[in-house]
């Protein structure tokens, strides 16, 4: 499996630019089959990849803007460090607390990729199951984005169309397949970290697919992240980073 193709065609990535081409074409091949899904999803596609598809236009313009201009999983990962390391900082100096202390500022510049060392980046870790991280990611993320039922079972159909269009190998495909077929399970992703930090990545990860904007989707994060174990200032802390490049 080839990864990095995975994760261009998933996010929409410059970075794969003939996978991102393939997206396009299929999703303007496939126009008028999703002209009647609810939010236009035929061009999430081209401006996302599949995660703006999966998501919609109202989502997956957040996610995907996000994705694309902070540079996909790696500055994920420097997002997530930013934010633990806040966390522990704030921590340290006031243990007593949990209001997070230094919020982000939207207008700052992108995050850096987490240091190699620092166990936040995503190529260079495992999750429990010895899984590269940056799948891990993208399951946290598709169930994240089906938690509040909107995709029924025609337009996941649709989603799996564009999926066998694109430029992918089996296994890459087969992925995804697995992923979309899959119940929206918050334990079972919680079940992915095999400690703090990666249960970090996958917390902040599912806040940057959705907008808990439904009953369900605040019921899934709060599962989630009952799930992971995750401190109330933790928690706060993640969702002041991806709210700080949602845009």
């Amino acid at each position: 499996m080839d990864i990095n193709r995975l994760l261009n065609g998933f996010l929409g990535s410059d970075a794969g630019a003939s996978v991102a081409n393939t997206a396009s074409q299929a999703g303007s091949a496939a126009k008028g089959a999703l002209s009647g899904l609810p939010g236009g999803l035929a061009g999430g596609a081209a401006a996302g990849g599949i995660a703006a598809l999966l998501l919609g236009t109202k989502k997956g313009r957040k996610y995907g803007g996000a994705a694309l201009k902070y540079g996909g999983m790696a500055a994920l990962g420097g997002l997530a460090y930013k934010a633990y390391s806040n966390y522990k900082t704030n921590q340290s100096q006031a243990p007593s607390s949990t209001a997070p202390q230094n919020r982000p500022d939207p207008s700052t510049v992108p995050p850096a990729p987490a240091p190699v060392e620092s166990g936040f980046d995503p190529a260079q870790i495992t999750d429990a199951r010895g899984q590269d991280m940056r799948l891990s990611l993208v399951q946290a993320m598709i169930s994240a984005a089906k938690a509040d039922g909107h995709i029924d079972a025609a337009e996941n159909k649709v989603i799996m169309d564009q999926i066998d269009q694109m430029g992918l190998a089996a296994d890459e495909k087969s992925f995804l397949f697995d992923q979309l077929r899959a119940p929206s399970d918050p334990i079972a992703i919680a079940n992915l970290a095999s400690d703090e930090p990666q249960a970090a990545e996958l917390y902040l990860a599912s806040l940057l697919t959705i907008d808990t904007d439904t009953p369900e989707e605040e019921r899934y994060m709060e599962r989630l992240g009952d799930a992971l174990r995750l401190p109330v200032a933790l928690r706060s802390e993640l969702v002041a980073h991806a709210s700080s490049v949602k845009t």
